[in-house]
């Protein structure tokens, strides 16, 4: 039974009802879900542990490539193991106090994300830009500097997000139309006049995604000045290779990030049901491809993870 009270403004539970004009779909929907996610944790488990053990992997890619993966299993496990619940069990009712906190981890940690992004295009721009200063720029100490700038900045940013929504009346419904506790999600079955959190909100996104997406790009430019400047297409090709990988995760990152960004502000003509899959795919499929891409395309990673799974053999 719904917790709700038609006379009280603050429900103590709301409740989700997953992926509207789906809900037939939602057992089936939930097999490649859970797949996912499960690989999700062991590929982004495996990933720490191997640079963990491995004092040759202790590069400044591979540190920031910690804390994204870090990152990666607070987003997923913050909201899959719901959503799961939800599928199997119908359980879609979750505390007030659980969604706003949901709230936050989602999406203080995918501020995170796209901090580590900028970093490791920052050490991409260093590493080819000024190869010969590359380690006295980025010591351990200003590695740490950067991750703890990143984390501080989620949190500082974010951390209004839960009270803005706390202090809101929800006098209509207390059912939200999603798979996990959102943002924009919340705003819109809220009863009162939304606009400045709405402005705060779109404020944060350009200071947070926004920004640093354009800083990666202006760190490409860059780069591409650089290659193109060096003596041969050996060189050029090898030096854009080193890139691959942080590209791949860019766009399998802010791809779907972007669209559910848009529609949720300016695609009201987008169907819901449409909308929900893409914000789901953007909280599980990153996390379990990162790993992926740069378990594939980074030799080092590659060759200590067959390593470890030679030793292993009887």
């Amino acid at each position: 039974m719904s917790a709700y009270n038609k006379t009280n403004v603050h429900p103590s539970a709301f409740i989700l009802i997953g992926i509207p004009g789906l809900e037939t779909a939602h057992i089936w929907i939930s097999i490649p879900f859970c797949l996912v996610y499960i690989l999700a944790l062991l590929g982004n488990c495996s990933l720490l542990f191997i640079i963990k053990t491995d004092t040759s992997l202790h590069e400044p890619m591979y540190l920031f490539l910690c804390m994204l993966a870090l990152a990666d299993l607070i987003v997923c496990t913050t909201a899959v193991p719901k959503l799961l619940s939800l599928f199997w069990f119908h359980d879609g009712e979750i505390r007030f106090e659980a969604c706003l906190t949901q709230v936050f981890l989602i999406h203080s940690c995918s501020t995170m994300e796209s901090g580590f992004f900028l970093a490791m295009a920052f050490d991409r721009y260093v590493a080819i830009c000024n190869p010969l200063r590359h380690s006295a720029i980025l010591t351990h100490a200003v590695i740490g500097g950067m991750g703890l700038g990143i984390v501080l900045r989620g949190i500082v940013l974010l951390s209004p997000h839960p009270f803005l929504l706390r202090w809101l009346p929800y006098c209509r419904t207390n059912i939200i139309s999603h798979t996990y506790c959102e943002f924009m999600a919340l705003i819109k079955i809220a009863c009162a006049e939304t606009r400045i959190r709405k402005a705060y909100s779109l404020i944060v996104a350009f200071l947070t995604g926004g920004l640093d997406f354009i800083l990666i790009i202006c760190s490409y430019v860059l780069i591409l000045h650089t290659v193109f400047h060096l003596p041969s297409k050996e060189a050029r090709l090898k030096t854009l290779g080193t890139c691959g990988s942080h590209i791949c995760v860019i766009l399998v990152s802010y791809t779907p990030a972007f669209f559910s960004f848009l529609t949720h502000r300016f695609g009201h003509n987008v169907a819901p049901h449409v909308h929900i899959f893409v914000a789901n795919i953007y909280l599980l499929v990153p996390p379990m491809v990162n790993p992926i891409i740069y378990g594939v395309r980074t030799k080092k990673i590659r060759d200590r993870f067959l390593k470890f799974f030679s030793f292993s053999k009887p």
